[in-house]
């Protein structure tokens, strides 16, 4: 959201803070916001006309004491909060389109420009797995690969343990004060000797159980591909792979045994067409190719939009026909403006008014739906 080589001024990024800790505001919801309205700072005095027209009472707008508190607190602990577009935030993970406004970094924050692969899997790992995870990331990192994972117990810490003299990056579901499990806290502190933790999380966030699959698609977001080593049919390794799939990332999978849980969702991966691995010459075979093209980045910010006109605000009439269009299933913005024969500016301030009044979700491929 700022050009190449521009870094965020101390008041910029203290009220890109605010935005993304206010309620209701997620990844998505913050660029729409500032695409909206040209900038945090004018979209933060707009949030309470927002929520009053979306039907809530208000809106809980982050201060600016919490967010010099959170900022202070953050780096007399070493972490850095880098902004999307800064020269420091991870190249591959800003063309998602839910990249985190802020990230979090502790730990070695040029690693994070370095090749990238992910390697994930159960918690409940077999000797078997743990074995391969840990052959698969110290041969990927004499390959100059640096390894990101999860910090979860089973293949996750394999993976991180093999890695910590190549370089390894751990991507937390909470904040970095709040280490999930507890007992990798030293594992993290290994890690950021070489490597970096990652979060998008406050720092005493609590993880809730919906804070993983959040964290998967960074996990999946920062890499150039993602192996799965071992994965039970409803494991969150398979929302990792989906994600990866998503956002045009490789997926590899390590077979197994047809009869160990454990390799159900790996085998059914590789029915799918997922890229069979036996070895780290399976994956660097993929991915090398892909290191020569380079990155191709989205040639303008979204803070570089001209704010909506002023004759964006929607009339009463607009307004109750684009809520009547509205439900539980995901509709396009595109059906939305089609459908209620309104400007796209005057949907977009509609959705923003939900949704900042806690009325709507956001899906993938904007696409919206009513709480």
């Amino acid at each position: 959201m700022t050009s190449d080589g521009v870094r965020l001024s101390d008041e910029q990024r203290l009220d890109w803070l605010r935005l993304i800790r206010s309620d209701h505001i997620g990844p998505r919801t913050f660029r729409e916001l500032v695409n909206h309205f040209g900038g945090a700072r004018a979209a933060l005095d707009a949030l309470p006309r927002l929520a009053r027209r979306g039907g809530a009472s208000g809106a809980r707008i982050c201060s600016r004491e919490d967010a010099e508190r959170e900022l202070n607190a953050a780096r007399a602990l070493g972490i850095e909060l880098i902004g999307l577009g800064e020269p420091d935030y991870p190249q591959r993970l800003q063309m998602i389109d839910d990249a985190p406004p802020l990230l979090a970094v502790s730990g070695q924050r040029d690693i994070l420009a370095r090749p990238l692969v992910a390697i994930v899997g159960s918690r409940n790992a077999s000797a078997a797995g743990v074995k391969f995870a840990e052959r698969l990331a110290r041969d990927l990192g004499d390959a100059s690969f640096v390894i990101v994972s999860g910090l979860a117990r089973g293949i996750d810490a394999a993976a991180h343990r093999a890695s910590l003299a190549s370089g390894t990056v751990a991507v937390l579901a909470g904040g970095h004060e709040r280490i999930y499990p507890a007992e990798h806290a030293e594992l993290l502190d290994q890690i950021i000797a070489e490597g970096a933790g990652v979060s998008e999380m406050p720092l005493a966030w609590e993880p809730r159980a919906r804070d993983f699959p959040r964290r998967n698609r960074l996990i999946s977001g920062l890499s150039l591909g993602v192996v799965i080593v071992e994965a039970a049919r409803r494991s969150g390794s398979l929302i990792t792979a989906r994600l990866a799939g998503e956002q045009g990332r490789e997926v590899f999978a390590v077979p197994g045994s047809p009869l160990d849980p454990r390799a159900e969702g790996t085998n059914g991966l590789l029915k799918q067409g997922a890229t069979l691995v036996t070895e780290a010459a399976d994956v660097i075979a993929v991915l090398e190719p892909i290191l020569g093209r380079g990155i191709d980045l989205p040639a303008q910010e979204p803070e570089w939009e001209a704010p909506a006109p002023h004759d964006a605000e929607p009339a009463e009439d607009d307004r109750a026909r684009i809520v009547s269009l509205l439900g539980p299933t995901p509709s396009s913005l595109d059906d939305l403006v089609r459908m209620s024969r309104t400007s796209p500016a005057i949907v977009r301030t509609v959705l923003l008014e939900l949704e900042i009044a806690g009325r709507l979700e956001r899906h993938g491929g904007a696409m919206v739906s009513l709480i």
